[in-house]
């Protein structure tokens, strides 16, 4: 993702989280922290349908933001930027992957569940919608 991505990037940002969008300067803040921020798009014929975020601040990495384009969902986009995630945290040496996930959201936690994140701990009334946040880890590097 590059500077000129965030306007698309945050109109499908607000249509997909209408209630938990980030602000569009969050995007430009994010992508101006390069030493611990990756940012990621994927185009079809030049149209963005899926974005995702990490931060890694050694010895944790966060997926920040996951999102895909619900025509485009099933085709494997969400896995291959995960798995993006996850090697670039492995490959920044990170011990452990978080993230939040809203609890209403099973066929998410599913992804996550099938690449090694497990629930660790609930953040009650997380989203502004008063929805729980589940909170997941993966371990990268064990014995650290």
């Amino acid at each position: 993702m590059v500077h000129a991505d965030v306007a698309a990037v945050w109109e499908m940002e607000k249509a997909l989280f209408p209630t938990d969008a980030w602000p569009q300067d969050m995007f430009v803040g994010e992508l101006d922290q390069k030493e611990t921020r990756n940012y990621w798009v994927v185009q079809d014929a030049g149209k963005i349908v899926a974005y995702c975020g990490l931060m890694c601040v050694l010895p944790l990495a966060d997926v920040q933001t996951i999102a895909v384009n619900p025509d485009y969902e099933g085709r494997g986009i969400g896995t291959h930027l995960l798995r993006l995630m996850i090697d670039t945290a492995i490959g920044r040496n990170a011990t452990d992957l978080l993230l939040e996930v809203r609890a209403d959201n099973p066929r998410a936690r599913a992804l996550y569940e099938r690449h090694g994140f497990d629930a660790i701990h609930r953040r009650a009334r997380y989203y502004r919608d008063g929805v729980d946040a589940v909170i997941m880890r993966k371990v990268l590097i064990l014995g650290n």
